[in-house]
């Protein structure tokens, strides 16, 4: 495993997925925070299917920040229950992972 994770969460609108983007990037939470637009989600809630339009947030960051990074989600996000997958990476380019790290890193 290289310790590297992709989180998985979605926004109800670009400017909440760009507002979340910007501030995990900001708190050293990300290293790279890509927004995929008009993303139709399906699923169920509170007993009835709904089916809306989201911007999934695909989250670049190191396992071991998982914790500080989904409080941080769930602090910036508009919903009562957002999404928040992890998703461990088994192998990544060691130069991008040198810059995962980097970017990770609080400076001084």
């Amino acid at each position: 495993m290289s310790g590297t994770a992709l989180v998985l969460t979605s926004a109800g609108s670009q400017d909440e997925a760009a507002r979340i983007a910007r501030a995990l990037v900001e708190r050293r939470l990300a290293a790279c925070v890509n927004v995929l637009p008009n993303v139709v989600s399906t699923y169920r809630w509170e007993g009835s299917i709904q089916s809306e339009t989201e911007w999934l947030l695909i989250v670049k960051t190191r396992v071991d920040r998982f914790e500080e990074l989904r409080s941080a989600i769930l602090e910036l996000h508009s919903y009562e229950l957002p999404e928040v997958v992890m998703i461990e990476a088994e192998r990544v380019d060691a130069a991008y992972l040198a810059w995962i790290d980097a970017s990770l890193s609080h400076p001084g």
